[in-house]
């Protein structure tokens, strides 16, 4: 049963997958046909084609390996500066170059010459490059929000979950209490797991980073209001200063960072609990921030990756997983002895934060990236403007071609980091509990 549940784990994240893919090129598609680009070609996926149909000027399809899509786009680079596409050259740099022009024009058909993709404005090009990353950043909000605000996510609560018995300072890595180790104040005031703070000092509080933040600005006495077996009890507390984890600001934990500060001692219950629209933004804001940071963060994370992929290294939670790590933890999902709605929570999760990855990863000002289109699309516009304000000749279209051989290296780079993190999610995958 358990197999049986990690294959329809990792079916359902794939479907999820191809639907993301091709949510995303549907952005370029839509885009570029709106603004009279000839598209010859729409396609999910990689390789030998499984199924096609032309329809229009478009050949629709689905190919075997799911790792990715694409739309053609007749015109993608501007003609040499003859106006013809140029002749092969012995120089690889210009080769490359060559290739990818000739690549642009290479189902031309009479009429096109009205609908080639450098022809169109800058601002036009921007939209049709942006739209799908987009789409997926659509796809990533509604889902976030759609779960949060109606199914709720995992959040520290201000139930009690775990009462401690003595002090101890969180720098001293330690779990159990020595003699001599003072009793905390939330045991010597009769706190016990399964209470419910709704009060502090006479103040209502309804939620973890609230009471977090009020426990740790006291020092001295304290009345602490719960609620156990239905009856509201006030109980006192002598709060202490001790040295505590630093906080982020939303009740999580920086790690490896402390402060002194008012000390209770428990450890708070969690549950799933519904969010509002402002703390859903709140939260898929934070989630933005994490995600720039993640991937700035990507080649610092190598030396690790290389460690769990090839040495006795622990493979961290935060570490890069690619396609197979996620399908690999999209199958762990359902096998998970928890209820089937925070399965499927969990799934949607999964796949919000797979797209939002792909828009801000596609967001990079490099080629071939969506984000690398762009960049060369505004740089012209810059170029053209500021020929026309100095009364200079007009520039023409920028010629992104001369950027393939970053292109190409850049893509290696890609190809080589994923060749590792694939190793790693198989040797070495990050797992959930």
């Amino acid at each position: 049963m358990t197999t049986l549940m990690m294959i329809l784990g990792i079916v359902v994240f794939v479907i999820g997958l191809l639907f993301s893919i091709a949510w995303h090129e549907l952005g370029h598609l839509s885009t570029a046909k709106m603004f009279g680009i000839r598209v010859p070609q729409y396609m999910v996926g990689f390789g030998p084609t499984l199924f096609s149909r032309k329809k229009g000027d478009t050949e629709y399809g689905i190919k075997a390996i799911p790792l990715g899509g694409y739309i053609r786009m007749i015109g993608m680079f501007p003609p040499g500066p003859d106006g013809k596409i140029e002749a092969r050259s012995t120089s690889p740099w210009r080769g490359m170059i060559e290739d990818a022009r000739s690549a642009a024009f290479e189902e031309l058909k009479p009429g096109d010459e009205t609908r080639l993709f450098y022809t169109r404005k800058p601002w036009k090009r921007v939209i049709v490059m942006f739209a799908g990353p987009f789409m997926n950043l659509v796809l990533a909000v509604v889902i976030f929000l759609g779960v949060m605000m109606t199914f709720g996510i995992s959040t520290q609560t201000t139930s009690v979950g775990k009462v401690s018995d003595c002090v101890i300072e969180a720098g001293e890595n330690r779990a159990t209490c020595q003699k001599g180790d003072k009793p905390a104040p939330a045991k010597a005031a009769g706190l016990k797991a399964g209470d419910k703070i709704v009060a502090f000092q006479g103040k209502d509080v309804d939620d973890w980073s609230t009471l977090q933040s009020r426990i740790r600005e006291t020092i001295g006495p304290a009345t602490i209001t719960v609620e156990r077996g239905g009856e509201r009890l006030d109980l006192h507390a002598n709060l202490i200063k001790n040295q505590v984890s630093k906080t982020d600001g939303d009740g999580g934990y920086v790690e490896g960072k402390y402060v002194y500060a008012g000390f209770l001692g428990f450890t708070p219950a969690s549950g799933i609990v519904q969010q509002s629209f402002g703390e859903s933004v709140d939260r898929m804001g934070d989630m933005m921030e994490n995600g720039v940071e993640s991937i700035l963060a990507l080649p610092s994370k190598i030396p690790d990756l290389w460690d769990a992929a090839f040495g006795d290294g622990e493979r961290k939670q935060d570490s890069p997983m690619g396609v197979v790590g996620a399908a690999r933890v999209g199958g762990e999902v359902f096998t998970l002895d928890i209820p089937p709605q925070n399965q499927i929570a969990m799934m949607l999760f999964l796949l919000a934060g797979f797209n939002l990855s792909l828009f801000l990863f596609n967001m990079l000002p490099l080629l071939p990236l969506d984000g690398g289109h762009i960049a060369g699309a505004l740089w012209e516009s810059l170029r053209r403007n500021a020929a026309k304000v100095l009364r200079r000749p007009d520039p023409g279209p920028f010629d992104v071609a001369k950027l393939m051989p970053v292109a190409y290296v850049v893509a290696g780079i890609f190809i080589c980091f994923t060749i590792l993190v694939l190793i790693a999610d198989v040797v070495n995958p990050v797992r959930i509990s």
